[in-house]
């Protein structure tokens, strides 16, 4: 009876198998060379072991981490490809896709924005578009408060002070900065990154302002006050911009909203670069119009070394870390390989961008 109970055993594993290799062909659009796959870049291990682990999935990686893969390189290596996983510096254009070809079914790109990625393009062609929502929002926030307080306390002028030999003897207002507990804070577009920053500000003893196209509950919740456009502005020590880039967004931070703030306000800016205008940025700071800025998002970036941002000393640019921790990054490589996954097996995807 044992014996028979085994051969059924193996009977039905081995119709689950054939099963789950038919229901793969299926969904590659070129027969029996299975499902082919371009990562530009490098990304963690445990997301390319995720897409090597499925039978038929044939997998080409661009095999470096520390430069993005170059356009024309991309455009001959997507030829033939039935998916995608690309990075916010990869250009996701009518060309690529026209390159790629009519086996092109599906980009998923490892970031939670897309504005790299030509939407129209992708809805027009019929292919869909995976990205990795809600991934990054609490070590965002992490880095944004960071960025206010390394900002707000000169941090960065202080560990240069110590390396350059500058630190002398103790003087009573030498690298003297700003507090930020009992500020007050301004979060332009209040969704979850914006409460998130929220949350821990308020530990700091902050009020905490917003402003967006509506009032939202759950900021109301944690103790903040939705309040207009032109009073945060004109009320708030530090300015963060917590919403989406657009086209009302972009360049929102101009010279006329320089002047509508505070003298000694501080913009904090880990959105997006494009979200300000960085000339007038420069003449705001280097005139005295805004107390400061800290910077994690710049344009272009990386930002040239010989920018005169980089030369003030009230103005502190982090790299774009805004998302740079092991696990959140290991996170989103996993989502957008899960995307290609789920659906070179025939399974709807899990993290489908609305096109």
């Amino acid at each position: 009876r044992g014996g028979v109970l085994m051969l059924l055993a193996r009977s039905i594993a081995s119709r689950v198998i054939r099963s789950q290799h038919r229901r793969f062909r299926v969904m590659s659009t070129a027969g029996d060379r299975g499902f082919r796959v371009l990562v530009t870049r490098k990304i963690p291990d445990v997301a390319l072991e995720r897409l090597r682990s499925v039978p038929g999935i044939q997998l080409d990686v661009y095999e470096h981490s520390a430069q993005a893969i170059p356009t024309e390189e991309l455009l001959t290596r997507a030829k033939g490809v039935d998916g995608l996983l690309v990075l916010l510096t990869d250009k996701v254009s009518s060309d690529l896709i026209q390159a790629a070809g009519k086996n092109l079914k599906i980009v998923s790109t490892m970031s939670v924005g897309y504005n790299h990625v030509d939407t129209n393009a992708l809805a027009e062609a019929g292919i869909l578009l995976g990205y990795t929502p809600d991934c990054l929002t609490e070590t965002t926030a992490d880095t944004t408060v960071a960025l206010l307080l390394v900002t707000a306390r000169r941090v960065g002028e202080a560990m240069a002070a110590v390396r350059d030999g500058s630190w002398g003897t103790w003087q009573p207002l030498w690298m003297c900065g700003v507090d930020v507990h009992g500020s007050t804070v301004g979060i332009l577009g209040c969704g979850r990154i914006g409460q998130a920053v929220a949350r821990r500000l308020k530990a700091f003893g902050c009020r905490v302002l917003y402003s967006g196209p509506r009032q939202k509950a759950e900021a109301d919740d944690l103790g903040c006050e939705y309040v207009s456009e032109e009073t945060l502005l004109g009320e708030a020590d530090f300015v963060v911009p917590m919403f989406p880039l657009n086209a009302a967004t972009t360049g929102f931070f101009n010279m006329q909203r320089f002047k509508m703030m505070k003298r000694s306000a501080i913009l904090i800016n880990a959105t997006r670069g494009e979200a300000v205008n960085q000339e007038d940025l420069l003449i705001a700071l280097k005139d005295g119009l805004i107390g400061g800025a800290g910077l994690d998002v710049t344009t272009p970036e990386p930002l040239p070394p010989d920018s005169p941002l980089l030369a003030l000393g009230n103005c502190v640019i982090f790299p774009h870390i805004g998302s740079a921790t092991v696990a959140t990054r290991e996170k989103m490589a996993v989502m957008a390989a899960d995307n290609l996954v789920a659906y070179a097996m025939g399974r709807k995807i899990p993290y489908q961008a609305k096109l």
